[in-house]
This record gives structure tokens, C-alpha cells and sequence, in this order.
């Protein structure tokens, strides 16, 4: 295995990372994927659900899933039932698998998993079984490595539910805040402080194969040609800490379009976002859940409850959660 590094600020892992223990317990953040206009490219840490893993040392050369618990999640325990036990069908289990045999470990880990986020909502679940299962293997390692030598491992984790190698939501979670993320690179954005980013997840659930599959026809260069300038100025607003520039650039009209009618109420949630002064608004990940960033924390609070009313005027609960878009990445927990 090649270990990749991002070159600049390769955050390497910290002390809290560190240590020859043989349990570890780390957390890893939900995230939103692509950002709208970053399809498979762009992501952000949310400080709201995550999930947790205890991660062994054992002395057979193997990974093996003891146990996946659901945790309470917006007022429900999180249903786990879905989840395969067998190492190589799950994204957690895969990635250790993956760093075990790249190191050559004479040793393998036992996983338990604990989900705080639920399945097929758009909040990169399976990815953050992966990142915790990831940082807390890594701190029983003899030889810990940096987020970025962890990188491959999370990427072939995930592709175990995507069914390909991307990291718009790993990648964020490693690093926390917004990351661009390519399948050999993790670079991490500029962020002004002032974003704040309300995330609505309704009781719907939206497999990604189903929502990858609403985007199999080509689409017109032209459309390309739009996204692509959408893109630029998104990502030159967050650098330069343009909130206008950032709102012209928050305009997906590729994705955005062919899966919103998988998502009842999701243009009355946008709608609603706008209405209370968001720079933009779309689908997170996959969906059914529902992004919004604002130039203040305060705006984002007044928005949470009407974006939360227009998916019940559409008949589903949803629960809100108002976040920094520079949010914390996954961590070893005590």
C-alpha cells in the first residue's frame, strides 16, 4: 500500500491518537456529501450524530464484528438489524481488514459498533462506522499512522456500501470542517467562522444505489459548462470568505434536479431555507436529508424550525440540527 500525503498541513495523528492500549473507543461525525455542487468531491463534518466504535487488539490474524448496537437517534434507537455482521461486508470491518493487510499485522481487532446515525439518511452512515472503526484501531497500533496513511483504508471501507472509491464523506470526517477530497488526496478548505449550516433529516430513508441510479442518463455539455462555474465560485468564496460569492456558486443543476422528486417535501424545505436568508440549500449526500448554510449562527437558528415544518406539511417528522460548517472531525474518546 502507498501512503498518500496531501503535502500542506497533513495533520498528522495527534497524541490523543497515540498509544500502545489494546481497546480504543473513538467517535466519527456525520457528514454532508458533495456540498451540492461537489458531486463525490466535496464534503463538510457535522457536529450532531455520530457513531462510535470499540475497537480490540485479539490474537488471531482477523477482524471480526462483535456486536452492532443502535443508539438513540432524534428520540428513536437507531435500527441496526440491516447491518452485516461478516467483516467484509461491512464498511467498518472492511477498512480494518484493508489496514491490517497492508501493514501485515500479526495480530487482527474486534469491533463493536455503536450507530447514532441513521441508515439511509444522506448523513454518511456508513462512512462514519468506517472513520471511528479507523481512529480507534489506529490507536492500538504499535505505530500509529497519520489521517492521511488512513485515507485508503477508509476509502476501500466505504466503497463496501457506495460501490466506489469516493471520500466526499470519509474524508471530511478524518479532518473535520470542509474537505475536498479526491481518491489520493485529502485537502482541507478554508472556512470562515461565520458559516452555520442547518441539516434536516426526515423519517424517510433513500438508498444510495437508488439515488446513484436517478443519475445514469448523460447530461448535456451545457449543464456541465453551469456546474462547473457553480463550482469555481463556490470554492473561491469559501477562500476568499465571500458569503455572496459562496451563494452564487451554491446552486447544483445536475444532481440536485433528478433526485429531488425521490425526496417528498424536499422543495418546500429549500424553499424554506431561502425564505429565512440561506446562501443555498440542497440535498445532503445521497438524501432524504436537507443542507442549508447561513452567514450567522443566528440565521440558521430562525431557520431549523420552518425547514423542520415543511417536511410535516409533507407528512414526516424531521429533526434539525444547526452546526458550525467547520465542525469537528472523529476522535479518540476517553
Amino acid at each position: 500500500m502507498n501512503f498518500l500525503s496531501t503535502g500542506a498541513d497533513p495533520r498528522q495523528a495527534s497524541a490523543q491518537d497515540l498509544g500502545n492500549q489494546h481497546e480504543a473507543r473513538a467517535f466519527a461525525p456525520a457528514s454532508i456529501g458533495n456540498i451540492g455542487v461537489g458531486f463525490d468531491l466535496l464534503g463538510h463534518a457535522i457536529d450532531g450524530p455520530r457513531d462510535i466504535a470499540i475497537v480490540r487488539r485479539i490474537d488471531t490474524p482477523e477482524v471480526r464484528i462483535r456486536a452492532i448496537r443502535g443508539m438513540v437517534g432524534g428520540g428513536a434507537v437507531i435500527d441496526t438489524d440491516a447491518l452485516p455482521l461478516d467483516a467484509e461486508r461491512n464498511t467498518a470491518g472492511r477498512a480494518l481488514v484493508a489496514l491490517r493487510e497492508a501493514l501485515g499485522l500479526p495480530y487482527g481487532f474486534e469491533i463493536e459498533l455503536e450507530k447514532g446515525i441513521p441508515l439511509g439518511s444522506g448523513l454518511g452512515g456508513s462512512a462514519a462506522s468506517c472513520v471511528a472503526a479507523l481512529i480507534a484501531a489506529n490507536a492500538v497500533l504499535d505505530e500509529p499512522l497519520s489521517r492521511d496513511a488512513l485515507y485508503p483504508f477508509a476509502l476501500q471501507g466505504e466503497a463496501v456500501a457506495s460501490g466506489s472509491l469516493h471520500g466526499d464523506n470519509v474524508a471530511p470526517m478524518l479532518l473535520g470542517g470542509v474537505v475536498l477530497a479526491t481518491q489520493t488526496r485529502m485537502i482541507p478548505l478554508s472556512v470562515p467562522s461565520w458559516l452555520y449550516c442547518v441539516v434536516t433529516h426526515p423519517d424517510q430513508v433513500l438508498e444510495t444505489r437508488r439515488a446513484r441510479a436517478a443519475l445514469a442518463d448523460p447530461y448535456p455539455l451545457s449543464q456541465f459548462v453551469v456546474q462547473s462555474t457553480h463550482l469555481a465560485l463556490f470554492l473561491t468564496g469559501l477562500q476568499r470568505g465571500d458569503a455572496r460569492m459562496i451563494h452564487e456558486g451554491l446552486n447544483d443543476v445536475l444532481v440536485e434536479p433528478r433526485r429531488a422528486p425521490l425526496i417528498p417535501g424536499f422543495a418546500a424545505v429549500k424553499q424554506a431555507a431561502l425564505d429565512h436568508d440561506a446562501l443555498g440549500a440542497s440535498i445532503s449526500g445521497a438524501g432524504p436529508s436537507v443542507f442549508a448554510w447561513f452567514a450567522s449562527k443566528a440565521k440558521a437558528e430562525a431557520a431549523a424550525p420552518a425547514m423542520r415544518a415543511a417536511f410535516a406539511t409533507a407528512g414526516y417528522d424531521a429533526r434539525a440540527y444547526v452546526t458550525p460548517v467547520a465542525a469537528p472531525r472523529a476522535e479518540v474518546l476517553p
